[in-house]
This record gives structure tokens, sequence and C-alpha cells, in this order.
């Protein structure tokens, strides 16, 4: 009997111990070579439908060790190694190349002092998700322009989409705003929308200038409706204050771009771009699309 409560404890301490060991371990996908393949077969036949003039296809794994590669004819030979370093970049730092290019663009070059071996701020690297894990990383380099670069690399990326899609999840409910209160919304500015992790809505209204921002993680896509207004786009923010997670203010942007907008007028500033609003003649209204 003694015998028998010893073997009892033994089993129960076992099992505590298992169990105690994988509360402290994570399950994490992997991506494989047939996958690694799989994102260059679907990059591949993206750069067919577009046509591309050539290109070099680099697939990492989620530590930024090549696993497949392949050239397509034409392409020049460095475009490898660029490719390698775009895949390894967007892996280690978790987001697409584009944002790094963005920033430093727009003035912080401190980013260039980087090792080369680590970081590769060019567009045309994305990361590779799967049910919300970053397995891997595509780059692409040696395609018609950078942005055809990074379109075949999202083609890549996506390659386990639709594998991954569930059919029998539902769908988000269709969103409606009739123009009462659309009209209304715009009246005093608001948030129309906010109920995606993805997008939001903002119906916005301005009759003065305001302060220059930068949304670290937020692209603007804007529609204006009525009015006009002066807004300038990159350079650098003046005084520049973090306001809240990802969002900075400032009094003013030095340099940039200037242009007019007016009714009408679609303009896009990527995520990481400062932007300004310096003159508004009158009052001016716009939907502002926020895409992350």
């Amino acid at each position: 009997m003694k015998s028998f409560f010893r073997i009892l404890s033994a089993g129960l301490a076992i099992s505590i111990m298992t169990a105690a060991a994988q509360a402290q371990v994570a399950d994490r996908k992997s991506l494989t070579l047939e996958g690694a393949k799989k994102v260059i077969t679907a990059a591949t036949a993206e750069a067919k439908r577009l046509n591309a003039p050539g290109g070099v296809i680099a697939v990492v794994d989620d530590g930024g060790n090549l696993m497949a590669l392949e050239r397509l004819d034409g392409t020049f030979a460095a475009g490898a190694t660029i490719s390698i370093g775009k895949a390894r970049t967007s892996v280690l730092f978790k987001r697409p190349t584009k944002f790094f290019e963005d920033i430093i663009k727009n003035g912080r070059t401190a980013m260039t002092s980087l090792p080369d071996s680590l970081f590769t701020p060019l567009q045309g690297g994305v990361p590779i998700i799967v049910d919300g894990q970053i397995v891997g990383g595509v780059g692409v380099s040696g395609a018609a322009s950078a942005a055809q670069d990074e379109e075949l690399a999202i083609a890549g990326a996506n390659a386990f989409a639709m594998k991954n899609a569930n059919p029998e999840m539902p769908s988000a409910p269709v969103a409606y705003f009739e123009k009462s209160k659309v009209s209304d919304s715009f009246a005093k500015g608001a948030v129309l929308f906010d109920s995606s992790d993805k997008y939001m809505v903002h119906t916005s209204r301005r009759d003065k200038a305001g302060l220059a921002e930068v949304h670290a993680k937020d692209a603007d896509i804007i529609y204006v409706m009525e009015g006009s207004a002066v807004l300038v786009t990159g350079g650098t923010v003046i005084d520049p204050k973090t306001t809240a997670t990802d969002e900075i203010r400032g009094r003013e942007i030095k340099g940039g771009e200037t242009r007019v907008i007016s009714k009408g007028d679609v303009i896009i500033v990527p995520a990481g771009t400062p932007h300004w609003f310096k003159e508004v003649t009158g009052a001016i209204t716009y939907y502002v699309i926020k895409a992350r």
C-alpha cells in the first residue's frame, strides 16, 4: 500500500512539473521549406501577371536565416543580396521595410547607422504572418520599381491567406451610416467608424491651421469633400512631443512638400510621414481613412 502511494505521489509530482513547464513554453508555428517554396511560387506568379522585367525573391525564417531564393531571368546580380537583406529586416523588426525607408526619407537618418547585416531599409520586404505569428519574411529586389518589389513580396507573403481562411467564421457586420448621421458627424468632426484593428473612418472639419502630426502606425487616406487648405507633407517636425502611443505632435514642419488640396482631391500620407494643415481657407471638410 505504501508503495502504491509513493507511485501515486511521484505521478502527481511529474504531472505538476509537466504542467508548469508547458505554462512557460509557448507553441510557435514555423515555416517549412515547402512553405518557403510556396511563397516563392506565389511571388513568381504575381511577377508574371504584372509582366515584371525581373526580380530576386528571398524567403527567410523567423530568425532571419535564408531558406529559399529564386532569381528571375534578367535580374542584376546584386539583387540576391539586397532581397535577402529586405526579407531579414522585415522579420527582425517585425514590419515591412517600406516603413523604415519612409522614416529615413523624412529625416531620421540616424537609422542608417545600423549594421548592414541586420538592416536593409529599402521597400520590398514583408513579414510572413500565419495565425497572427510571424513565421518568416520575404524580400524582393530587381523588379520594375520599388513599389513593384513590394507588390511581389506581398503576393508571396499572402500565399497562406486562403489556406488559413476559415469559411465557417462569421464575418464582421456591415457598417451603414445614413446621410443625416454623416452630415452631423462632419459638422463637428468626429470618428465615424472605429470597430476594426485595421482601419478607422474620420469625418474631419477644420476652419484653421492645426498642429504638425506624425502617426507611427497609421497611414492617412484623405478625401476632400468641401473647401481647400495648404497641406505640408514630409520635412521635420518642430518641437515634437509624444501625445499618445505612436502619436507625435509639433508646432510646425520645416521643409517638406507644400500643396493646396481642395474638393475632390485624394492624398495618401504613409505611416511615419509628418503632415501639417498649414493654412485653411474658410473651412475644409474631408474624410480620413486611417489604415494600419
